[in-house]
């Protein structure tokens, strides 16, 4: 399965220099937030691969304005073709915003979701606009990390975590690629191509909980 994820910046190369072709061979789309709506109903438009997002802490316009074609899976463990994917958009909190969180707030969003993990006995990536505390995040307070993701990492050692937020042209430090434990971590700034080859997912019996 081919993967496209994106991230806070909307990509020249699919929008202003698009081509159908660019996308004929993805399988899936995920979206870290932070980008205009209507890249991703453009994106949507021409692909038959689901379009997932979550919220970025500058996506308070969705509200009014979501994406069209689109699926928000905020709060939601989200099965497409038997890969388990975690949503959880938001940043931490640094003023008033619609998607922004304490630390205390995103950990009682994580325990509310204890069901449907339970039920699809985990999952296999970690979709959020936000990185972990300590994970490809920053000193100043809108570009913390959350320390509620490690208790999903360590718990659920999902296959990938991608986030985006913390912008690739910030500053070196900030890496496409980390580890952590046997995560593969991905900062999907701007745009990402990555691949689940098959049996890297170790197959567990399913409980759909979103329609595919």
């Amino acid at each position: 399965m081919k993967i496209l994820a994106l991230a806070d910046h909307e990509s020249k190369y699919l929008w202003d220099q698009f081509h159908p072709k660019k996308l004929e061979d993805i399988d899936l789309i995920l979206s870290c937030g932070d980008l205009d709506p209507n890249y991703l109903s453009f994106i949507a438009t021409f692909t038959k691969a689901p379009v997932l997002y979550v919220h970025g802490n500058h996506d308070d316009c969705y509200k009014n304005n979501p994406p069209h074609g689109c699926i928000c899976i905020e709060n939601q463990v989200y099965v497409h073709n038997g890969i388990r994917i975690v949503g959880l958009g938001g940043s931490m909190r640094y003023k008033k915003g619609i998607n922004q969180y304490t630390e205390q707030e995103m950990a009682w969003r994580i325990k509310k979701m204890w069901l449907q993990l339970h039920r699809t006995k985990g999952f296999d990536i970690l979709l959020t606009h936000a990185p972990a505390f300590d994970l490809d995040d920053d000193k100043d307070l809108p570009h913390v990390g959350f320390c509620a993701f490690h208790t999903l990492l360590n718990r659920y050692k999902p296959a990938y975590f991608v986030h985006g937020h913390t912008h690739l042209n910030y500053g070196i430090k900030f890496k496409r690629y980390r580890k952590y434990g046997k995560t593969q971590v991905i900062n999907a700034y701007e745009r990402c191509e990555f691949e689940i080859e098959p049996g890297a997912i170790k197959r567990r019996k399913r409980f759909l909980l979103c329609s595919e």
